[in-house]
């Protein structure tokens, strides 16, 4: 018999893309939060997870697929599950058997399709980077959830309703249901967003999005792909122009229908399938629209009236593969005070990417590979209204590590990072997201699959990611114990072999590092990262 479920809402296709790309890469995000262990027996809080997901609705759907990919997925309401809360034994409980856990946990990935999220529970934690309170117990949590089901902010948002108290987090939610209205309430909440990264210093418009191979986020990946369909230099050759269909989709629907008449998802296949034809149709008017867009962009690029498009860079030895090929996932976390990281004049964002700078070109230094450019990946949330869990643009920012001042260097990465900004919000640019909401399923999934995600190409976009994002007062607790702190860790893959995340809530300012341990030494680039935002820190400080 086939599931009982009741249909939520149609995944858009920036989010089915990385729910595709998941089967080929590890691409979901990780929240770490540290609270202060009370002691509180473990089914207690596994009793409290059950309750405050139920009333969360993100939390409550799992992924259904379309069979034969005719139609896209769809989130349809889902149980929670008592396995979906793992308590993991340590060998030592401390932290740094935490940090050996975590980098296991990190080349995992939850099935979307029976449940998009899990929550990992490290109990009596000695050594947890708890700032002040560095003799208490920790209660160390992991958050993991599909990449599909949320990006760095949305997962945040949801994260604060699992961890706050009884009544509290409940309004300000971003669940299936509500996510139109959250989405158009966000537009008006645009200003206040910036008014809090001017308070702060963390800039509250990036998200924490995680996927960062070659196909640097999913929408840009999937505008790529639209391109392609749109019959902008067809690299597959599966289409041979705007509005052909492969006679193999046919084949392949024929073949569906009947191996899904009894699935109970059989009117998505069907309505998908009939959509496919309307859906060539729009996706070439668009494609069309995108073209024009482009070429006007391109016009006023040259014209100096918008800013031109970030720069590539060339890898670096921190964006190839180790000699096994495979990659070994670890992490580290450094805890600041968040008035340790906050001059006037920059953000906390800022004043990071100028230290990420320091320690990155002096560890390539260090071990013959120096470089004459670096650049970094910094995504941005988009601002208004958007059905897409993903909503967000991916940014190549130069790190200039060619200037000696670090003053002058933190300006120069301002105002690259303000560019890329005002570029990436262009009205322009949004044209060809219009052309991905109308691709035909069957097509963008072809396309998500032949991409060729393992290749290194002679030019990235950024030889790291620096993926921030503020997740609010520090109110939340859990089994009774207050939040420390917090953290998160952006992916690896074929081209990102060492990203960091910069997380900031209520005081305290985290930044994480993910590398690859068969391409970097962690612990050694950790050491000079740690001296680096000191340095950059002072440096800035002191006019």
């Amino acid at each position: 018999m086939p599931d009982k479920v009741s249909l939520v809402s149609s995944m858009a296709p920036q989010d089915a893309t990385m729910f595709w790309l998941s089967a080929r890469t590890r691409n979901d995000l990780f929240l770490l939060y540290s609270f202060a262990d009370t002691g509180a027996p473990t089914e207690t809080l596994r009793t409290a997870v059950a309750a405050r997901s139920a009333r969360i609705p993100d939390l409550r759907v799992r992924l259904r697929e379309t069979p034969g990919d005719l139609g896209y997925p769809s989130w349809v309401s889902c149980e929670y599950s008592a396995d979906q809360f793992v308590e993991h034994p340590l060998p030592r409980a401390d932290w740094a058997a935490v940090e050996a856990a975590l980098g296991d946990l990190l080349a995992t990935g939850v099935d979307a399709t029976l449940h998009p999220w899990k929550l990992h529970v490290f109990r009596g934690v000695a050594g947890a980077p708890m700032r002040d309170a560095d003799d208490e117990l920790a209660t160390v949590v992991v958050l993991q959830m599909s990449h599909a089901l949320a990006d760095g902010r949305r997962a945040a948002a949801i994260a604060r309703e699992l961890f706050s108290e009884e009544g509290r987090g409940e309004s300000s939610g971003l669940g299936v249901a509500a996510a139109r209205a959250a989405d158009v309430r966000a537009v008006g909440a645009e200003a206040a967003r910036t008014a809090r990264a001017d308070s702060t210093g963390l800039a509250a418009d990036e998200n924490g999005a995680g996927f960062r191979v070659r196909l640097e986020s999913g929408r840009a990946a999937v505008g790529r792909v639209a391109g392609q369909v749109a019959g902008a230099r067809n690299r597959s050759g599966a289409t041979d122009g705007v509005g052909r269909t492969r006679a193999s989709t046919v084949f392949e629907f024929a073949a569906n229908w009947f191996a899904g008449i009894r699935d109970s998802s059989m009117a998505g296949t069907v309505w998908g399938a009939a959509r496919i034809p309307a859906g060539m149709v729009r996706t070439a008017v668009r494609g069309y629209r995108a073209y024009r867009a482009q070429m006007e962009l391109a016009e006023l690029t040259a014209a100096g009236k918008a800013p031109p498009p970030g720069p590539g860079f060339a890898p670096s030895a921190v964006n190839k593969f180790g000699a096994e090929g495979v990659i070994r996932h670890r992490a580290r976390m450094i805890v600041c005070e968040a008035e340790e990281l906050r001059v006037p004049g920059w953000t906390i964002t800022v004043v990071v990417l100028t230290a990420v700078s320091v320690a990155l070109a002096e560890y390539l230094a260090t071990r013959g590979e120096p470089v004459s450019r670096l650049g970094a990946q910094v995504p941005m949330a988009l601002p208004g209204a958007s059905l897409s869990h993903n909503n967000y643009r991916s940014l190549g920012v130069e790190l200039f590590i060619e200037e000696p001042d670090l003053r002058l260097q933190a300006d120069r990465i301002a105002a690259a990072l303000a560019e890329r900004r005002l570029r990436a919000r262009h009205p322009l640019l949004s044209a060809q997201d219009r052309v991905t909401d109308v691709t035909p399923a069957p097509i963008l999934r072809r396309d998500v699959d032949r991409y060729p995600i393992d290749n290194v190409p002679d030019s990235i976009a950024g030889h790291t990611v620096v993926s921030s994002v503020y997740r609010g007062p520090a109110d939340l607790t859990f089994g009774g114990g207050p939040v420390r702190c917090t953290g998160g860790f952006p992916a690896l893959g074929a081209v990102m072999h060492l990203t960091h995340g910069v997380h900031g809530l209520g005081d305290t300012v985290t930044v994480s590092i993910h590398a690859d341990a068969a391409v970097v030494d962690l612990d050694s680039y950790a050491d000079l990262l740690r001296t680096a935002l000191r340095e950059v820190a002072a440096t800035l400080a002191d006019r």
